[in-house]
């Protein structure tokens, strides 16, 4: 089975994983991987949208309810966690579609978020919108560039198969550390 095939088959699933554990690495490599005609742009545009609206909304549940939890009680205590109800708290509307654009916050804010008094159709009407923008920019963002970022990595990697074998080592990659992190968590929110 070749590399491409593998990429047709399954890069759509991958991607949807990818936009819920990783982010806007693997969202964009998507975008190349569309760019190559590998994957189909409205796809991959949806995919990521949707991975990145339900790992949102899962987070979101979590500190909805399991506040209480000693979990949810030790990522109070990060300072990042009070930064997050700060912007809240000033930017209701503002923060929620836009915390995932925001370096550092992407996982945590939903949780936070869930926490408050946010009613929950509220979320998930913003979280929605917010996805749905940040797949389609972070997506076109490696399709727009797909050709700027191929002759790049074919200037270091002169193999014509070089951007498919980045993008997968990406996703892959990707996809361990997110394992790995939430191996990481899970093991200390048993303790």
């Amino acid at each position: 089975m070749s590399i491409e095939t593998i990429i047709a088959k399954y890069g759509l699933a991958a991607l949807f994983l990818g936009a819920g554990i990783e982010g806007e690495t693997v969202v964009v490599a998507g975008g190349l991987l569309s760019h190559k005609g590998l994957l189909p742009l409205p796809g991959a545009m949806a995919a990521a949208a949707a991975g990145s609206f339900v790992a949102d909304q899962i987070f979101f549940s979590a500190g909805r309810y399991f506040r209480g939890k000693a979990w949810v009680k030790r990522q109070q205590q990060r300072p990042i966690f009070a930064r997050a109800l700060g912007l809240l708290e000033r930017y209701p509307i503002g923060f929620i579609f836009a915390f995932r654009f925001i370096y550092g916050f992407r996982t945590i804010s939903p949780i936070a978020i869930g926490t408050t008094k946010v009613e929950t159709r509220l979320f998930l009407l913003i979280n929605a919108i917010a996805a749905v923008v940040w797949g389609i920019v972070f997506t076109g963002i490696g399709y727009l560039f797909g050709h700027s970022f191929e002759k790049l990595i074919e200037r270091f990697l002169p193999d014509k198969h070089a951007i498919l074998i980045v993008g997968g080592a990406v996703v892959v990659v990707a996809a361990i550390v997110g394992a790995i992190h939430w191996w990481r968590t899970r093991g200390k929110a048993a303790t």
